[in-house]
């Protein structure tokens, strides 16, 4: 409300009789019409104001009180008298599982940390959600979907212990993890699979992901692979969280794909980690201009009901003048002192305000909560929002950050941090919220659990039976059985390609998403992903093929209508087309590979944009991704720094692999040729699909074009294992040679390693066997493995690394060679038989513009260096001459003194 809303204007304007004369007839229509009839007046009298030339500014934003009139609220229909009790058991037990974690650590063990304040100030809100309307799976209803906000853990535990699936043993050990008796720090389905759905600390991503989680249930719906109509998307996040990008990015997504089922809870105590989150401001007002200005349903709760008969006498609106003027760093202070320095501080700004308080005491008004804390406005709000249509909902619900938590950290900065209560603080905790613990076992921190037969658990067990379960629950499998189709249904990519023909590994993968879209049990479950790039990867085809999702159908017709490859947009479309948005893209890939667990659906999805722009950027996504145990096919299209020529360096990938190998389950490989593509995405679908093996894929693919060998038969488990013979040094155009070198590669790098053996053989009588690398960092990984075996078993037989087992099959020096950062080949180092020098060719540096073959020229990993290199490697051996490396420097014009890539 700015100064110029008509309910203030009586107390500031040149002809106040004539304002409350206006007044009155609007309220007279309010009564006599209702809200709606008002609602009608006002927008035309507006549209009037506008077309008469009066400048009439849109406002989001609408007065700082609740936007439920009491008249309009819901009843809670629960005992409301046992949900307190019942919460304030949980209170305790989360603070004292928190507290006690971090008095009895071992010497020198540090602090294990934890949060009390976020779930002080949450506790009411999850409750009434709890024991009202979130449902669990059941037969008839697929279940809610929970997005919790990761620093309430400890309430979401201490609610699990009174439930009895959760035992005192393991909340004596939060966030003791490694003994296998412990309680995760935050959500985490990866620690406790059974238990969280989502990863939500890495605050942002809870926010987005949901937002494309509900949309998925949509698609799911509208192709009928799941009847979803009855479930709904709740996401708790901070007001704080709300800055980061990621927050906001999609909400305009969820309005218009009309999300009703998707409903936000901003929980805002106008706190951030270490202070405030709008000093100077009203973040509730920002946040509400930002999503009623995205079209979203806005419910604001910002008082609690000791407030109603304080507005309602409020005829002159004092106190929502007032409640708009105070900023936010104001409403802290207020929470972080006590009654008479609210009297002071906040009725004292108007001597007819403190004349509406005057026989209140400083304890009454202390007694003037926030909505957020009181259930009975929590359950109207809900109501609200669960029974709206068309729109996606965001309650903005203000509360006390450590509320409870008395001069330790109730809205105090420092709440957040507070994890060390003394003596005293939890004794005034004890008593402000009747905890039964005697002043004797007060240091113990007992937990608090009552006996199965007293009402407050029979209450407990009831409520959640009645909504069909105890949340949050994850289904670590889905209970579906599907069978994948043999290797050979990818005939296609594995047979060598006609003689002049050529085809990219990209096109191999189009090639192999066509059986699978034909395949009657799998078809179906194939996601295709795409971020605006699909002519660019050929998928075009699939347009018409199998349509784009899109919930209201094609209203226009497309441009290309008349060309066979049309752009087609379908209600029951299969593609996911998510526009110029990596992270969206990627927030759809989670919501279809984890399908199997939050729908009991499992899904294939692959998403394929240009690689530059996947790890690098939605990094944080992917890892969460690997926490949730997503199951799908991530694919990097026009990978590696030297492969796409001409867009420069924003766009050439040179470490996208690297930053793969860092997720435990993420299986990555950079394969050359299109049989490679074909047995890596058929032992995928064996795993994932089949096997429901908790793994995900990622593929760098190729736009370049060349011709293909074809699978050589055998050589099936090497490529996935990550080596396997291409070439040998025998099958060159002389035979037998003396010396012999090694030469690893993958990706398009990998020819050049051809192209090498061939002038090695032909111009300096080397034989030179070649190996297709199709993933470094699986060779590494099974190294790491050998290592830690053979460290942990001294007096066994020591184990072999499958590179090692590879390489002695053969002699000479070792050269690898890729289109990524040397440091990719380098993980293999320790695996290189004894005694067998080890180079390494990589694009370590920033990518530019210009033909292929002067890209691997500029990064030397062309052909000519890496002959280089070989002849360096034999040359240190002993086994030719040094001239021999000069000589060859000279003859393929290499400028030995150009500035190192890595700098230029």
């Amino acid at each position: 409300m700015s100064a110029n809303d008509p309910v203030l204007s009586s107390l500031q304007d040149q002809d106040p009789q004539e304002t409350r004369e206006w007044l009155d007839a609007l309220s007279g229509v309010i009564e006599t019409e209702g809200r709606g009839r008002a609602h009608d007046l006002l927008e035309t009298l507006l549209d009037h104001a506008r077309q008469s030339g009066i400048d009439m500014p849109f406002s989001a934003t609408t007065a700082y009180v609740n936007t439920i009139a009491v008249e309009d609220e819901a009843h809670c229909p629960g005992n409301l008298e046992i949900e307190e009790r019942l919460r304030t058991y949980m209170r305790w037990n989360a603070m004292a599982m928190v507290v006690k974690a971090n008095r009895h650590n071992p010497p020198d063990g540090g602090d294990l940390g934890g949060h009390i304040s976020s779930f002080a100030s949450l506790a009411t809100m999850l409750g009434i959600g709890f024991n009202h309307f979130w449902h669990g799976d059941s037969p008839d209803h697929g279940g809610d979907l929970l997005y919790i906000q990761g620093h309430s853990a400890p309430g979401i535990y201490a609610r699990a212990f009174l439930e009895g699936r959760i035992t005192a043993e393991q909340l004596d050990n939060f966030r003791q993890e490694v003994g296998g008796k412990g309680l995760s720090s935050y959500p985490h389905p990866k620690l406790m699979p059974e238990f969280w759905q989502f990863p939500t600390v890495s605050m942002g991503l809870g926010p987005i992901m949901a937002i494309y989680q509900a949309r998925f249930l949509k698609y799911l719906h509208a192709r009928g692979l799941a009847d979803t109509s009855k479930r709904k998307v709740w996401v708790f996040c901070g007001d704080g969280e709300m800055d980061e990008p990621e927050s906001l990015g999609a909400i305009g997504l969820a309005a218009r794909e009309k999300l009703d089922n998707l409903i936000f809870v901003v929980n805002c105590n106008l706190q951030r980690l270490d202070g405030p989150v709008r000093g100077n401001g009203k973040i509730v007002q920002e946040l509400e201009g930002e999503f009623r200005g995205s079209g979203w349903n806005v419910i604001k709760l910002l008082w609690g009901s000791y407030w109603d008969p304080l507005l309602a006498r409020d005829k002159d609106g004092i106190l929502r003048k007032i409640m708009m003027e105070m900023v936010d760093g104001d409403y802290q202070a207020c929470k972080a002192n006590d009654g008479a320095f609210v009297r002071q501080h906040f009725f004292g700004r108007d001597p007819r305000a403190l004349e509406m308080v005057a026989r209140l005491s400083d304890d009454d008004i202390w007694r003037l909560q926030r909505g957020g804390h009181d259930p009975q406005k929590v359950y109207a709000a809900y109501n609200a929002a669960v029974n709206h249509e068309g729109q996606p909902t965001v309650l903005l619900i203000k509360t006390v950050k450590g509320f409870g938590m008395g001069k330790s950290g109730e809205g105090k900065n420092t709440a957040h941090q507070t994890k060390k209560l003394t003596d005293e603080d939890i004794k005034l905790f004890r008593d402000r919220f009747n905890i039964p613990v005697t002043d004797e076992d007060l240091p113990n921190l007992p937990f608090i659990k009552p006996a199965e037969n007293t009402p407050e658990m029979k209450y407990l067990h009831e409520r959640r039976q009645a909504l069909g379960g105890y949340l949050p629950k994850r289904r670590p499998k889905a209970e579906e059985t599907l069978t994948v189709p043999g290797l050979d249904a990818f005939q296609s990519v594995l047979e060598p390609t006609a003689e002049g023909r050529e085809i990219s590994t990209t096109q191999a993968f189009v090639r192999c998403l066509t059986p699978l879209l034909r395949d009657a049990n799998l078809g179906p479950r194939v996601v295709p992903i795409l971020v605006d790039e699909a002519r660019t990867f050929g998928m075009e085809g699939l347009f018409r093929q199998i349509g784009i999702y899109a919930p209201e159908g094609q209203k226009y017709t497309p441009v290309d209508k008349d060309q066979v490859m049309y752009y087609r947009e379908d209600k029951a479309g299969q593609i996911l087309q998510e526009g110029i948005n990596e992270a969206g893209g990627m927030s759809s890939w989670i919501a279809a590979a984890t399908s199997y667990s939050t729908n009991n659906r499992v899904m294939i999805p692959f998403y394929i944009y240009y690689s530059m722009f996947g790890l690098q950027r939605i990094g944080d996504l992917a890892w969460a991704a690997g926490d949730m145990q997503a199951r799908g096919f991530l694919l990097g299209g026009t990978s590696g720094r030297t492969t796409l020529n001409g867009e420069g360096l924003q766009h050439e990938d040179g470490h996208s692999q690297l930053v793969a190998g860092t997720i435990p389950n993420c299986l990555s490989y950079d394969p050359s040729f299109a049989h490679e593509v074909g047995v890596i995405i058929q032992d995928g679908l064996k795993r994932m699909v089949e096997r429901q093996e908790n793994v995900f894929y990622y593929l760098t693919l190729l736009n370049e074009n060349y011709a293909q060998p074809g699978l050589k038969q055998g050589t099936e488990a090497e490529i996935i294992r990550g080596m396997y013979l291409l070439q040998d040094a025998d099958s060159g155009v002389v035979a037998k040679h003396k010396l012999q070198v090694n030469l690893l590669g993958s990706g398009s790098i990998l020819r050049e390693s051809m192209a090498a053996k061939e002038l090695l053989e032909a111009e300096w009588g080397v034989g030179a066997n070649v190996w297709s690398c199709p993933s470094f960092n699986l060779l590494a990984r099974d190294g790491q493995d050998v290592e830690r075996w053979n460290l942990l078993h001294p007096t066994d037989a020591p184990r072999v690394s499958f590179v090692t087992q590879q390489l002695d099959r053969t002699s000479g020096p070792v050269v690898a060679s890729t289109d990524y950062v040397k440091a990719l080949p380098e993980q293999i180092r320790a695996y290189i038989p004894r005694g067998r020098s080890f180079k390494v060719l990589g694009t370590d540096g920033f990518g530019r513009s210009d033909f292929r073959f002067r890209l691997r020229e500029h990064f030397e990993i062309n052909r000519h260096y890496i002959v280089v290199a070989a002849l360096k490697s034999l040359a240190d051996e002993g086994a030719v001459p040094v001239s021999k490396v000069a000589e060859a420097i000279k003859k393929y014009g290499i400028d030995a003194d150009k500035i190192n890539p890595l700098y230029a």
